[in-house]
């Protein structure tokens, strides 16, 4: 029998949950034998898509522009399911001619590719290899002399980032402190305060600090100490507010936070280190919600985030101020977006920017004075996760890992911003190959007039005559889109005959700072009814068959599967992976704790904000939920904890509604190895095919 399917995903993560149908192809071999050498089988060109071709994809990240402009060197993922884990390489790219040499070869935790600013040496983040856990150390490779990579440096707690001194002699690095108690905890007397981080957490945290040490290696000397941290993150999220050196080598810009309880991620400011005498002095008089401070070329100036009038409810800006002090100018907020990144140009005129403008990530040149310049990328979306993945070369040239709606990520060029993006690697043609469904953006009117959108995703023979049922991918975060880059779960539903839709709804970041903020204090019902007017336009277009439903999705996607599953009775099936069911645990228990008030109006506990908790809580109406619903979630899940997934799992069971629940023994918000992921997605195919 079938059914018409609505998913929700959360798009912070590189992998999502997904289904197939296994198909089975046969070829005919007779007298065109000799002509199958030449050219590939037609089964093998035009098959579609199948979980099995998840193990097949290549992930391209962390593009790094070489100093002479010549190359391009970049990390390059694979699924290993045989031994259940990732393989990270770094490639290296010949711009001119697309050669590429392999420069690292099974290492662990590899990560952060830079060039040494002479483009002789590179350096980069891989295991130590002490045979303990892993432990990211700073390792250098000769790009002239061959010979292996060399260890410089041996924290005892893993490197978090790193960042070349420009004349290319020493390193800075940021590692957490040891617990001052140590020998105390090896006697088990490791009691500790707790304090505003995810409940799972076994032992206090410590504050990073900032390190210099000689790029020829050696001791180290510690730059920057005290109970204040530089800021620690978790994935999904953008990566650690990166360190800055000024162009003269005397100064780093860094992100302070006031502590290193994940609870305080909000009391983050930019501070101006001088290396040789240790001073530190604060760039602007703001007291929350700064990030990611860059120097200018020239050292003069230097470009930070900032959210819109100090508001966390709004979207991120970039300001620019002289480096000498001062809150600066906000030089983005005609362009209205959501800014994921900022990188100075050359010539200290203008940043490249990067975001979410409708249905496409988008990277746009903004000058420090006048509007900014949309860049030519046609069909290409840069990667994200709260952060986009681009670089710029001396020259002005651009970098991109990312993908097109019928192919996985790959590295591309521009010469100039004026140059549309050239494709340098050909990693997934198999998957490229495949019957791929076509992807287009549609529009409607919201509820509450807001112009919103979303992408359609067609089935490979789609046809408008027929009726389909209809698939529907809401993005989490929810701050972040829905574009129209590479989706395996699209595709994958698509492959089944399901019109795919994935709709943004308020609170996404790609339609400007109203549409953005008018989520606060409307966590569900604004969102849910933005979605099912989003349903309505689909059905509209005259191929959906409306008798086919079912809902599911994960993190965000979660909660919304929960909150409609309670508020519109017309889902035949639902998945709800790793749930926020009740805003009262996330405040308490997530490694977000606290700064869930920012969503709210105001802490928890304080005056009667606790009945607005719960009216925005899906838990509060399980009692109205009827749809068989899966429930899964990893154990360890620091963002959503489980305990919301225990509460919808008996809401559902006390009301004699369906209900199954499993549960990974592995830390995270999704697994992530690779066996793991794939399980996820058997079991989300079981369920969902097997109640329609």
């Amino acid at each position: 029998m079938n059914a018409l399917v609505v998913v929700l995903r959360i798009s912070s993560l590189d992998s999502r949950p997904a289904f197939c149908r296994r198909r089975c192809f046969f070829l005919l071999i007779t007298f065109l034998l000799p002509t199958l050498f030449l050219t590939p089988p037609a089964s093998a060109q035009s098959r579609r898509i199948q979980l099995d071709d998840l193990e097949k994809i290549v992930s391209v990240s962390d593009p790094q522009i070489s100093p002479d402009g010549k190359k391009i060197v970049c990390r390059v993922s694979r699924q290993n399911m045989e031994k259940d884990r990732t393989d990270r390489d770094l490639v290296l790219v010949d711009i001119a001619t697309g050669a590429q040499h392999q420069l690292t070869y099974d290492r662990k935790a590899l990560s952060s590719p830079k060039w040494s600013p002479s483009g002789d040496m590179l350096a980069f983040l891989a295991d130590g290899g002490d045979g303990k856990e892993e432990k990211a150390q700073v390792f250098l490779l000769s790009m002239t002399g061959g010979g292996d990579a060399r260890k410089i440096t041996e924290s005892p707690t893993p490197v978090e980032q790193f960042a070349w001194r420009p004349d290319g002699k020493d390193i800075a690095y940021v590692a957490a402190d040891e617990p001052a108690n140590k020998s105390d905890i090896e006697k088990h007397l490791d009691a500790f305060e707790v304090g505003d981080n995810d409940f799972l957490q076994t032992k206090a945290p410590t504050p990073s600090h900032i390190w210099l040490i000689s790029a020829n290696g050696g001791k180290p000397r510690r730059l920057t100490s005290g109970s204040w941290s530089l800021p620690k993150v978790l994935p999904p999220s953008s990566p650690s507010s990166p360190i800055s050196w000024s162009c003269d080598g005397k100064l780093l810009t860094f992100t302070r936070q006031e502590d290193p309880h994940s609870g305080h991620g909000d009391q983050r400011t930019v501070q101006i280190l001088n290396v040789d005498t240790g001073e530190i002095r604060k760039l602007t008089t703001h007291e929350n919600f700064e990030g990611f401070g860059l120097f200018s070329p020239d050292g003069s100036q230097i470009a930070y985030w900032y959210q819109r009038d100090g508001v966390r409810a709004n979207q991120n800006e970039i300001y620019i101020t002289s480096a000498s002090g001062g809150e600066g100018q906000d030089i983005s907020r005609t362009l209205d977006r959501n800014i994921l990144r900022a990188i100075w140009m050359p010539d200290g005129k203008s940043l490249l920017m990067g975001g979410h403008d409708g249905t496409q990530v988008a990277l746009w040149l903004q000058p420090l004075q006048g509007p900014a310049q949309k860049l030519p990328l046609g069909d290409v979306n840069p990667a994200w996760s709260f952060w986009v993945d681009v670089a710029v070369g001396n020259k002005g040239e651009i970098a991109i890992a990312g993908s097109t709606a019928g192919r996985p990520s790959e590295l591309y060029y521009m010469p100039s911003p004026n140059d549309p993006p050239k494709r340098l690697t050909d990693f997934n043609s198999e998957l490229a190959s495949r019957a791929l469904g076509r992807s287009e953006p549609i529009q409607w009117k919201g509820p509450d007039g807001f112009q919103e959108d979303g992408v359609l995703l067609y089935p490979p023979d789609f046809q408008k005559e027929k009726k389909y049922p209809l698939v529907l991918i809401i993005h989490g975060g929810p701050r972040s889109a829905s574009t129209t880059q590479f989706d395996f779960l699209g595709q994958l539903m698509a492959a089944q005959d399901c019109v795919v839709f994935q709709p943004n709804y308020r609170g996404s970041e790609n339609l400007g700072n109203t549409y953005t903020r008018a989520i606060w204090n409307d966590a569900g019902d604004g969102p849910g009814r933005d979605v099912m007017a989003g349903l309505d336009a689909v059905k509209k277009l005259g191929f959906i068959d409306d008798s086919r439903i079912a809902v599911s999705g994960w993190s965000y996607g979660g909660y919304m599967t929960s909150w409609l599953i309670g508020h519109y009775h017309i889902w035949k099936v639902a998945l709800a992976g790793a749930p926020v069911t009740n805003w009262l645990d996330q405040y308490n228990l997530g490694d977000g704790s606290v700064q869930v008030r920012y969503s709210f109006n105001g802490p928890l506990y304080s005056k009667d904000n606790m009945k607005a908790y719960l009216e925005q809580s899906p838990i509060a109406y399980a009692s109205q939920i009827k749809t068989p619903t899966l429930i899964l979630c990893d154990t360890g899940d620091f963002r959503v904890p489980i305990t919301q997934s225990y509460e919808l799992y008996h809401a559902l069971k006390d009301n004699g509604v369906p209900v199954r629940f499993f549960a990974y023994p592995v830390g995270g918000h999704f697994p992530n190895d690779p066996v793991r992921q794939k399980d996820v997605y058997r079991r989300w195919v079981d369920w969902i095919t097997g109640h329609l």
